[in-house]
């Protein structure tokens, strides 16, 4: 696999080709994932919960990210390194940019905030100074509390038209990726062919430019119940490695997201 950068992803989406993301929080999985063909590693704030054990992703702070960014920065081959703000980032535009800062210095190549469209002033600051930015609309964790839980978001018309509206309005901002999550299949297919820029799919969908999960999901490791849009790759695989590839494959094939995984 050739370096991925953004303009990778761009043609990518201009070809209609799809492309695989996935969490990776270590040296070695991240190595293991960049081999199997991974085009955008995640340095996910999911770490606290499928690494520390907590109940969702708040905890996580900026010390938590950075020292993981920097052993998947070490290891990620000729992937994309897009890695998370934590809860809280984004409270000033000053704060944000300090943060992003840090995470970028550690290795980041593509920053990923969470918010609605009042993040356009934030996210306009940092494409300013050349921060990448991913902005990840729909069932954003880090607001869990406020929404009342892990639901799927869009499902009615006037909230599916908000999320679309909004990120229009970060794009315009200057957000190179948007990230949805746990949205109907349908709102996906929207917003993809709505945009000019690559739109990443988690619970969106089949019809989305590029697909991301948890590692520890497509590994079948996580405790409790998996969400709707998960697949276990490692039922069939013959080791991690393998399982990786099967889950790029699928990916690449549109075998994946299924009816089954989708909303």
């Amino acid at each position: 696999m050739k370096t991925v950068t953004l303009s990778t992803l761009q043609a990518q989406k201009r070809a209609g080709e799809t492309f695989s993301c996935l969490t990776a929080y270590d040296t070695t999985f991240a190595h293991a994932a960049s081999d199997a063909g991974i085009e955008v590693l995640l340095v996910g704030d999911s770490l606290g919960m499928v690494l520390q054990g907590h109940t969702s992703t708040l905890p996580v702070t900026l010390d938590d990210i950075r020292y993981h960014t920097q052993c998947v920065a070490r290891g990620k081959g000729n992937s994309l390194l897009m890695v998370d703000l934590p809860f809280m980032s984004n409270a000033t535009t000053e704060r944000l940019l300090q943060d992003a800062g840090e995470l970028m210095r550690a290795g980041a190549e593509m920053i990923k905030v969470e918010g609605e469209a009042w993040m356009a002033e934030g996210i306009r600051e940092l494409t300013r100074r050349g921060v990448p930015v991913c902005a990840h609309l729909g069932l954003t964790p880090q607001t869990v509390h406020q929404l009342g839980g892990y639901k799927v978001q869009g499902r009615d018309a006037d909230q599916a038209s908000r999320i679309l509206e909004d990120a229009r309005t970060l794009v315009d901002a200057g957000a190179s990726v948007i990230l949805l999550e746990c949205v109907p299949a349908s709102l996906g297919r929207a917003v993809t062919e709505a945009l000019d820029v690559p739109v990443i799919g988690i619970g969106a969908g089949p019809d989305t430019d590029g697909q991301i999960l948890v590692m520890h999901d497509i590994l079948g490791v996580t405790r409790g119940r998996s969400p709707r849009f998960v697949k276990n790759f490692m039922a069939e695989a013959e080791d991690i490695p393998d399982a990786f590839r099967r889950y790029h494959d699928a990916v690449k094939t549109r075998r994946f997201p299924a009816e089954e995984h989708c909303f």
